[in-house]
């Protein structure tokens, strides 16, 4: 009897969709199976889905690439969740207890349910995230087992406009079945930072259309914010600037020996474009970016002096001489985030930073997973033919047509969210952040 397990993520950006498969053995081993993209042109805006019919049929087609490989049927599958309002906000709860009585693990998820209950005007909570405990006012990593008369629990909420879930559900009702959202963030920093990162560190995700910044302190998440700022706006200051197309703009971009120092720069042409002239809409928009993430450490209520490291990811990130830049802007040491050392990636061909995302989203569904469940009904082999139990006809059998484009966490949280959704319908505010 088959006893691995297969699981399937997908991370919708604001430029490509990355979808992956994986399996995972008795021994807990996750091992990538196959990876799938897609590019995206003016479907998401700033990570939140605006063309749910092309985005949708971009996922049917990565599915059936996928579930012929899997040799089977997908019945469900992760998806993970980032965008320009995706942020953290610091709730607390106390509550009297019992001092004759020691603390139960009951007790403490009690009192976090209360914490994710608070509410959030015009955003719906997607997560929560314990960040400290006292009891009768002494600090505690742990507060099961102590006594005391009083508890109180500080907490991350991870609130984001209704709209960035309500469109990824959109996305997905065809047949089949969302099995969990997962903050990515919170994914990519489980397996991106170390135990001594965490002490005090800034992780920055750095996309086409959002940069998000998570700033950990003594162990714990102590901040995140989605801006939305990232490598598009530089190809599209050329695009803009220097009248070319976006592609060309790109390519430019990506091949200029030095493009944030101006003054250095080879003053060459490549495709009609002059080096040093690019350089200087890349540096000035490239410095505009980074004193927004520094700003960040103080709407945090904090300074470089509470942090030790930088670490940076995203296809944004590979800009040469980024890392020296967030270095002389920050005094800060920085490091390029690796991908997690915990996975096996089959085909080298798939070992990029660049899918680092979607590889933390299959690791944490593994975390998540239970035992006996799986994302793949897969076909069974008896003595016989091949034999595969037939879907239903439903409209994930169908391949729609695509619409003409326009120019860490607790696994209580994810029961109870869904009790709280909230369908608010959000007009254009992301305009007005």
């Amino acid at each position: 009897m088959e006893q691995n397990q297969y699981i399937v993520a997908f991370e919708i950006g604001s430029s490509k969709i990355v979808g992956a498969i994986a399996e995972k053995s008795q021994s807990g081993m996750v091992s990538v199976i196959h990876l799938v993209e897609e590019k995206l042109n003016n479907c998401v805006r700033y990570g939140i889905v605006q063309n749910v019919e092309n985005v949708k049929s971009s996922i049917n087609r990565m599915l059936k690439n996928l579930e012929d490989r899997a040799a089977g049927r997908i019945t469900e599958i992760y998806v993970g969740m980032s965008g320009r309002s995706l942020h953290s906000v610091v709730k607390e709860k106390s509550r009297a207890i019992d001092a004759t009585k020691p603390i139960t693990p009951e007790t403490v998820d009690s009192i976090i349910r209360e914490v994710a209950r608070e509410t959030v005007k015009n955003y719906e909570t997607v997560d929560v995230v314990p960040r400290s405990y006292s009891v009768d006012k002494n600090t505690t990593d742990d507060p099961v087992g102590l006594y005391g008369e009083t508890i109180k629990i500080k907490a991350n909420l991870i609130v984001a406009r209704p709209t960035l879930k309500q469109n990824l559900t959109r996305v997905t009702n065809f047949g089949i079945k969302v099995k969990d959202y997962i903050v990515t963030p919170l994914a990519v920093a489980e397996q991106v930072l170390t135990d001594n990162d965490r002490l005090g560190c800034m992780l920055i995700d750095m996309g086409a259309e959002t940069t998000a910044v998570s700033i950990y302190k003594d162990g714990e998440l102590a901040y995140m914010a989605t801006l939305p700022l990232g490598g598009r706006n530089i190809t599209r200051d050329i695009t803009n600037g220097m009248s070319v197309l976006e592609d060309t703009a790109e390519r430019v971009k990506k091949n200029i020996n030095n493009p944030l120092d101006p003054d250095h720069v080879d003053n060459m042409v490549i495709e009609g474009v002059s080096t040093k002239d690019a350089a200087n809409y890349i540096a000035a928009r490239n410095s505009e970016i980074l004193a927004n993430i520094k700003n960040q450490l103080t709407l945090a209520g904090m300074s470089t002096d509470d942090i030790r490291t930088v670490v940076v990811i995203g296809g944004a990130s590979q800009l040469q001489g980024l890392a020296k830049k967030i270095e002389e802007t920050m005094n800060l040491n920085v490091r390029m985030g690796h991908q997690p050392q915990s996975l096996n990636i089959l085909n080298h061909n798939y070992n990029h930073t660049e899918y680092i995302e979607v590889f933390s989203l299959l690791l944490k569904a593994a975390e998540l997973i239970k035992p006996g469940e799986t994302c793949v009904e897969r076909r069974i082999y008896d003595d016989g033919p091949v034999v595969i139990k037939e879907p239903e006809v439903s409209e994930r059998n169908k391949d729609p047509e695509p619409k003409p484009e326009k120019k860490s966490r607790s696994n209580w949280f994810r029961n109870f969210g869904n009790k709280f959704a909230n369908l608010m319908t959000e007009d254009d505010a992301d305009e007005n952040e």
